[in-house]
């Protein structure tokens, strides 16, 4: 039958109803309410009820010491407390547990994100440097037994260890610019260099180049050799230190144009680059004479018409000075297309050279330069300069009369040692060019740029 009701008072009659000996007690222990349960708390509850009727005895004046409850009692009291409270602690720790390990990923996540960012900047800004340092990347210099072909490098008066670097680059002997003056202080940087015009090869190593420099045989007696790209200004020195004439001479021989046969104002963009070996008593005239010849000779390879020579060889002077040598034709076609639209070239070696800086080692133009009032700086001007800027060679004159195909205004150096230049059609493109050469320059500081 149903649990009589302790709040009734049903409980009291029950309780006065005599009892037999047989099991009865054994029988309410077997029924006993299962702790926890909800019989289990009205039963306490009236029995609480209970107690506060009766009269509470007076306690001694020392209470007895508490015994401690039995493993069994207190395993029984834990066990009541879990099965009480349990579930709504499983639910809520395993959720606040959860929820750290999810913030505590996301933060490891955002730190990683943050540090490979950083390093992806770093290294793309300071590329060279690190391959450098750690030994990565495509070696700088050449392998022995590589050496073949021969070439002429021009060694000036007084040159030391950098532009003797820089001249041997250029001529192909070594693999980057700063390879052999990097040789020279670490081996030899006391070595001294003399002027003159030297047999070389090409793919040499930073040793075997300096040996050959070092050895009296590779050098060529009454010999000069005019580099591409250089000017009047510079040429001269040459012709003194590998001819022997005397600098006024040759000054005095250059100042009549019309003697050679060229009608320009000036001689510049006529002393082809070229190796020459003269006679002994040869004189100024006939040095320059020699030279002017070779000129005519490279324009009417070129199919040059003798009324277009000197516009030609302009824009050869340009291209000789702003590319090298597979991009020739590129820069032919950037020149042209900028003329066929009316815009200016802003060329800054035709800005250096009015302003007398093109020989001052920076692809860069001053603001000085680009901003001075002259008739070659075309920053300013619209149009080819008033004469050719520089002596180009065979290459860059066959580039001006034959432009590659293409649409593209304009174009930068984006690797100095590489000589890698990027074509853009439009600004937008080309500023993100100059970006990619500042990068590079940041990460290469003094090395022209």
């Amino acid at each position: 039958m149903p649990d009589p009701d302790a709040s009734s008072g049903l409980g009291d009659l029950f309780e006065n109803l005599p009892t037999a000996a047989s099991g009865l007690p054994e029988r309410a222990q077997r029924d006993a309410p299962p702790p926890g349960s909800r019989r289990a708390m009205r039963e306490a509850r009236a029995a609480a009820d209970r107690s506060a009727d009766e009269v509470v005895p007076p306690q001694p004046a020392e209470a007895p010491e508490p015994t401690a409850p039995s493993p069994s009692e207190a395993a029984q009291e834990s066990s009541s407390m879990e099965d009480l409270f349990a579930p709504e602690q499983h639910r809520e720790v395993p959720r606040k547990r959860g929820r750290g390990r999810l913030i505590g990923l996301i933060i490891v996540l955002v730190v990683l994100g943050g540090i490979a960012a950083g390093g992806a900047w770093v290294y793309n800004t300071y590329q060279d440097k690190i391959n450098e340092m750690m030994g990565w990347g495509e070696p700088k210099d050449y392998a022995s037994g590589e050496a073949t072909g021969e070439v002429q490098v021009t060694i000036m008066k007084g040159d030391t260890g950098s532009p003797v670097s820089t001249a041997l680059f250029k001529a192909g002997v070594t693999k980057t610019d700063r390879v052999f003056y990097d040789y020279l202080i670490k081996e030899k940087p006391t070595a001294t260099f003399y002027p003159g015009v030297y047999k070389l090869q090409k793919r040499m190593t930073a040793e075997a180049a300096l040996k050959a420099l070092e050895d009296p045989e590779n050098r060529m007696a009454n010999t000069v050799r005019i580099a591409e790209g250089g000017t009047i200004e510079s040429s001269l020195p040459r012709i003194v230190d590998g001819v022997g004439l005397a600098l006024e001479d040759l000054q005095a021989a250059v100042k009549d144009p019309a003697a050679y046969g060229v009608q320009a104002a000036s001689l510049e963009g006529w002393l082809f680059p070229a190796t020459y070996t003269f006679d002994p008593g040869a004189t100024a005239t006939d040095v320059i004479q020699r030279m002017v010849d070779r000129t005519r000779e490279s324009l009417s390879k070129a199919g040059v018409p003798d009324a277009d020579a000197q516009r030609v060889l302009t824009i050869a002077s340009i291209i000789e000075r702003e590319a090298r040598t597979p991009d020739f034709t590129k820069v032919s076609r950037v020149i042209q297309n900028r003329l066929d639209d009316g815009m200016k070239l802003q060329m800054d070696s035709t800005a250096q050279y009015g302003y007398g800086e093109l020989h001052a080692g920076k692809a860069s133009t001053s603001k000085e330069a680009q901003h001075a009032e002259n008739d070659w700086n075309t920053y300013a001007i619209t149009g080819l300069p008033a004469t050719p800027i520089s002596n180009p060679g065979d290459a860059a004159i066959d580039a001006a009369m034959h432009p590659a195909d293409g649409t593209w205004l304009y174009f930068v150096t984006v690797n100095m040692s590489t000589g890698q230049t990027v074509f853009s059609d439009t600004y937008a493109e080309h500023q993100q060019a100059i970006k990619q050469m500042r990068s590079w320059c940041r990460a290469n500081p003094d090395t022209g740029c």
